[in-house]
């Protein structure tokens, strides 16, 4: 029991780490490109793709900690290399230096995701999953409380939108990979001496697991889901920032707070509701996110803001993390890794370049005098937002 007890304190701390080096970083970096260094909009956007170009290599980092080496170990890796390219990123002040070192970054960085995913899931019941990953969510609000402390620590006036960011989250990498090597050890589970095919080296095999038509609709959804929800989840800042609202990371940190106790009642919804109502819940909290934003700038209410910004918890608890635990159960031994990797490959990969693309095209399009017509943006996703939750109502099957 007690070792058991100490497997779960460095799991969750795995957790916080990896959300916490993202968010000290990454939150900000819009206003850093736009406002700090004045890049073009469809430059902006371009970098900030990197995240979801990232999420594309996930199938590929989960074929390796499946077949070939632990996966604590590649995920010390990872995080080492995160920290050497966040590092070169601070002496680049131009497009496609930035494009370079934040691609390759994310490149390292995004297939965490989905492997701390499988670490934690290999290591603890599935269904304990939310509450774990509820420790990421602590990480990410630590980042804003963090940001607040560096403006006083580096006697400066401002954190957001400069590069002490980089900086931290790179300092932040590295101890990270130290705190790796501490994991419970979770060696590969399929044998290496198998034939390696160009399948398996994309991860491919996962494929298989569309043929139920379930799994299928529902990757369906959360591909296209991704489109309303990046709007906010890379664009906040640059929204917040047309608002006039200062202290950008430590504002949209609100919605980690807030996730954080919605992570912990995720995994009593998905006992006592199942996975349909949850994630349908899920949904309808990303609809009620959208009015709330669209009647917030319909009214300069800052109250809405807020609501909106709360809101982002159960979002992504209840839609995104109860889909990480549906693949879970769905997903065979010995591929578990690659099915959580083809997850991020689909939704936070394929999909969110789409959706940062499209968003930010919307941006741009709807810019009058310097600031963006939030509101229409706003009604976009709302409408999008109604769509997907019908579609989810009407043909995804809930199974016990």
């Amino acid at each position: 029991m007690k070792k058991q007890y100490s497997g779960m304190i460095r799991l969750g701390i795995m957790m916080f780490m990896q959300y916490f080096l993202l968010a000290v970083w990454w939150v900000p970096m819009a206003t850093y490109l736009a406002n700090t260094l004045q890049l073009e909009v469809y430059q902006v956007s371009l970098i900030l793709s990197a995240m979801a170009i990232g999420s594309m290599a996930s199938p590929f980092i989960g074929v390796i900690a499946d077949r070939y080496i632990a996966s604590e170990k590649v995920l010390a890796g990872l995080n080492l290399l995160t920290a050497l390219f966040l590092l070169l990123a601070t002496t680049q002040t131009g497009f496609p230096g930035l494009m370079c070192t934040i691609l390759l970054a994310m490149l390292c960085y995004m297939p965490t995701w989905s492997l701390t995913s499988s670490i934690a899931m290999q290591h603890a019941d599935a269904n304990l999953f939310p509450r774990i990953r509820m420790l990421g969510s602590v990480g990410w609000v630590a980042s804003g409380i963090f940001s607040l402390v560096a403006v006083h620590f580096f006697h400066v006036e401002l954190f957001d939108g400069t590069v002490l960011p980089l900086y931290c989250g790179a300092v932040i990498s590295i101890v990270a990979a130290g705190l790796n090597l501490l994991l419970p050890t979770t060696p590969p589970c399929t044998d290496k001496n198998q034939t390696l095919s160009v399948k398996d080296m994309l991860g491919l095999n996962v494929i298989s697991m569309l043929k139920d038509r379930n799994f299928l609709i529902f990757m369906l959804i959360s591909f296209l889901s991704v489109i309303p929800f990046n709007l906010y989840h890379l664009y906040g800042s640059m929204f917040l920032a047309d608002m006039d609202v200062k202290h950008i990371t430590v504002t949209m940190n609100w919605g980690q707070f807030a996730e954080m106790f919605f992570l912990v009642i995720t995994t009593t919804v998905l006992v006592k509701y199942g996975l349909k109502k949850t994630l349908v819940f899920g949904m309808v909290a990303m609809l009620v996110r959208y009015i709330t934003f669209y009647l917030g700038v319909e009214f300069d209410s800052q109250a809405s803001y807020m609501t909106g910004i709360l809101i982002h918890g159960l979002i992504f608890g209840l839609f995104y993390v109860g889909g990480q635990v549906y693949t879970d159960h769905e997903a065979p031994e010995g591929m578990k890794a690659q099915a959580q990797g083809f997850l991020s490959f689909i939704v936070w990969g394929v999909g969110y370049l789409i959706a940062t693309f499209f968003n930010g095209y919307l941006i741009n399009t709807f810019r009058i005098t310097g600031k963006c017509d939030w509101a229409t943006l706003f009604m976009i996703s709302s409408v999008s937002s109604c769509i997907l939750l019908v579609l989810l109502l009407l043909f995804f099957k809930d199974k016990k």
